[in-house]
């Protein structure tokens, strides 16, 4: 594993472009400290957001892993340019010549995708950490340790998404049409859910729970359904709701049926990537 892992940073460290993108995603995983020096002060309304409990423990892991998993989309052109990069500059077909299996080359970039899936839950971590402990209004470690599955889900999500572009790049061998390809994707399973609802109209009440028990299959809404959004949790929203009597009650919590089902999303995506790579003519 470490060998494999040597490789691939070897290869990224060469990569001005690559190393750019990850110093930009790491970079944008701290900034969400940067919220907590959001402030209005107009005349006598004076409004601070990290006095509204989005820091507070056990909230802000729901809230942090939500924000920075939309950052994704960065390392995301990492991975795809990794492997285009292969391609293009022919060091794939030199892997193989030297000796990597196709089955060690597949496995040296989905143990880097889970390296760096694994550092981003650690920045998380870290940078919740800190901010609740200097924000929030509960620091009793029972507290602090509560809804950590929320780290769990981030990470799986992260796994599921970077295997799905790696399978991508795989798949089509350039970088930007990889992308391109994950976007389409994701409007294919817009449509499908719109279709759902039209089609399922008649069942009013019970439509909406019809229609997200077919989604949650496909491999992007299974990702989106790990972590869900959290403003609707927060104090000043449920008052704002409950005098518009406006139901915003949702289940927030972490689904490990939903874990499974990315989780085995992440093995089709790597299956099929060796799959293709074996079947492939270099």
């Amino acid at each position: 594993m470490l060998r494999l892992l040597n490789i691939e940073f070897h290869k990224l460290k060469y990569n001005r472009a690559s190393r750019l993108l990850i110093i930009i995603y790491f970079g944008l995983l701290t900034s969400i400290s940067l919220i907590s020096a959001i402030k209005f002060d107009i005349g006598p309304i004076k409004f601070n957001l990290a006095e509204q409990g989005i820091f507070n423990f056990p909230f802000i892991w729901h809230f942090s892993t939500y924000i920075t998993a939309g950052f994704k989309f960065f390392l995301l052109l990492v991975i795809v340019s990794m492997m285009s990069n292969e391609y293009s500059s022919k060091t794939l077909k030199q892997n193989l010549i030297d000796g990597l299996s196709k089955k060690e080359f597949i496995l040296s970039k989905f143990y880097t995708v889970i390296v760096f899936s694994a550092i981003s839950t650690l920045f998380v971590f870290v940078v919740s950490l800190v901010l609740g402990l200097i924000y929030s209004d509960f620091n009793e470690l029972s507290i602090i340790l509560t809804d950590l599955d929320y780290l769990l889900a981030f990470f799986v999500k992260l796994v599921g998404f970077f295997s799905f572009g790696l399978f991508l790049g795989i798949l089509i061998k350039r970088s930007a049409f990889a992308v391109a390809s994950m976007i389409i994707w994701a409007m294919i399973e817009g449509f499908i859910k719109l279709y759902l609802y039209w089609n399922f109209s008649h069942l009013k009440e019970t439509k909406t729970e019809v229609v997200n028990n077919i989604m949650q299959f496909l491999p992007l809404e299974a990702m989106a359904n790990l972590i869900k959004e959290p403003f609707s949790r927060l104090s000043a929203v449920k008052s704002v709701t409950n005098q518009l009597s406006i139901d915003v009650s949702n289940d927030y919590s972490i689904s490990y049926f939903n874990i499974l089902i990315v989780i085995i999303w992440t093995f089709i995506f790597n299956y099929l990537s060796y799959r293709l790579l074996k079947k492939r003519d270099l």
